[in-house]
């Protein structure tokens, strides 16, 4: 609760620091060779079921879920998600459409 009410509107100021996306390759993956072949990716399954690859540039961490599912954190804009998610599928040999 405010203690003393504002008399007139007030005009907060905000700061985007961390977005969270989600995406669907559309292709089962394999974790446990994603994990030996690619870089800063940890894969613990009796831990938790999906790989964590973590990005320095553009700095994200992504969740990769066996049925293809990505989960994208950390990244401050909807760019940084589409340059984090387009990298880790570079990184993971899958080829991305452009869309024109």
């Amino acid at each position: 609760m405010v203690k003393k009410p504002a008399s007139v509107g007030v005009d907060p100021k905000f700061k985007i620091e961390n977005i969270v996306a989600s995406a669907a390759l559309g292709v089962e993956l394999d974790l446990y060779a994603i994990a030996q072949k690619v870089r800063d990716v940890e894969y613990e399954p009796e831990q938790f079921p999906g790989a964590i690859l973590k990005l320095k540039h553009p700095r994200a961490s992504l969740l990769l879920f066996k049925n293809g599912k990505i989960i994208c954190t950390g990244s401050k804009s909807e760019g940084e998600v589409k340059q984090a998610i387009e990298q880790a599928c570079k990184l993971l040999g899958i080829k991305v459409k452009r869309n024109r």
